[in-house]
């Protein structure tokens, strides 16, 4: 075993750059013009490897938004089950179309693959470009297919500061208490991509670009999949997983 690998314990995927939304706060700054998704096949059989090697107890796919290609994301997830990862999460701004019938659809295909915790995105920055109402018919059916469901709203600066955008965040929030969905904690806009171009009035003067969720690349907690196969300084289209983590260094 890798000793910088020692603690790993969750598997993250990357599904895709697209996105439905254009969001200020976004970390990843301009998702327009990609196309490009990870492959299920060798994301399904990258899990498997792993599990068989690591006690992985958690496991995400996200984006972009994932679920442009739930194929992918129910192959993944469905992996995930098979190998008993406990927690099995997607998150999602829940608009990948308008059609009822294939959001019905979607989330079908979503609760027959065994995700267990869906976080959906909804808050001032992403009901800017994303409408409510295909988004709030997503998060009925979801609720009734039996999914466990949170909303997972951003917030800035910090989820009581009196900002406009914390303001909006709470009415569209409001939208949603009738389906009695709960709410949680979120997260809080960080300082990168987007966040830095449009909002930068809300940092501190001399603020730099971070992320939160970035690990200790001498002990790696969870193992990330970018849409290109790219993974712990390799890529997975190229090289075998576990031959990637073995030859892994900071």
């Amino acid at each position: 075993m890798n000793e910088y690998l020692k603690n790993l314990n969750r598997i993250e995927f990357i599904v895709t750059m697209a996105c439905t939304g254009r969001c200020k706060h976004c970390s990843e700054g301009d998702h327009a013009n990609y196309t490009e998704y990870i492959d299920a096949e060798i994301a399904v059989e990258s899990v498997r490897k792993i599990c068989e090697n690591y006690k992985i107890t958690s496991l995400m796919t996200f984006g972009g938004e994932p679920l442009l290609h739930p194929d992918v994301v129910c192959a993944i997830h469905k992996a995930a089950k098979d190998m008993e990862i406990s927690k099995r999460q997607v998150i999602t701004n829940g608009y990948f179309s308008k059609k009822h019938e294939r959001i019905e659809e979607v989330v079908r295909e979503v609760a027959g693959s065994g995700v267990n915790d869906l976080l959906l995105s909804v808050d001032a920055f992403h009901q800017e470009t994303i409408p409510l109402e295909p988004v709030k018919y997503f998060a009925e059916c979801t609720k009734i297919s039996g999914i466990p469901i949170r909303l997972s709203p951003a917030w800035l600066v910090s989820p009581e500061d009196q900002n406009p955008y914390n303001i909006r965040t709470i009415e569209i929030i409001r939208e949603f208490e009738p389906m009695g969905i709960p709410i949680g904690s979120g997260n809080a806009v960080f300082p990168s991509g987007n966040a830095l171009k449009y909002l930068r009035e809300f940092f501190d003067e001399n603020v730099v670009e971070s992320s939160p969720y970035e690990d200790d690349p001498r002990d790696i907690r969870a193992i990330s999949f970018s849409p290109n196969g790219d993974v712990l300084n390799g890529n997975v289209y190229k090289t075998d997983i576990l031959e990637i983590m073995k030859n892994y260094q900071p």
